[in-house]
């Protein structure tokens, strides 16, 4: 059996079943498409605009937490890059993509965005 037949899930070319076993292979190979669209690329894309409108709603005095856990208080904001200050008055300068979610959000205990 070649290849070609055992991934179709085809009938081998003399064994006569027609063109029904390719049609219902191909409608099988659809059906999948679209479980892994709306159960995987679509989740994801949803979740990337939703980190994207949540860094982009970022302001000055907002409570924020790393991708690295660090917790700390925004005190600039820049085109691409944000000033926190941390404990004991330390400034640390981030890239807006190092944020991971809201501070206030863990503390309410809502789900991280």
């Amino acid at each position: 059996m070649d290849l070609l037949n055992i991934l179709l899930m085809a009938p081998p070319a003399g064994q006569g079943a027609g063109g029904g076993g390719m049609a219902s292979s191909l409608i099988f190979l659809v059906l999948i498409f679209v479980v892994f669209y709306f159960f995987f690329i679509r989740p994801q894309v949803k979740r990337q605009k939703d980190v994207k409108k949540f860094r982009e709603s970022l302001a000055k005095g907002n409570k924020i937490i790393t991708i690295g856990g660090i917790h700390g208080k925004i005190v600039e904001m820049q085109e691409t890059t944000c000033t926190i200050e941390v404990e004991g008055g330390v400034k640390l300068k981030l890239e807006k993509s190092a944020i991971a979610s809201d501070a206030q959000d863990q503390l309410t205990g809502e789900p991280a965005k």
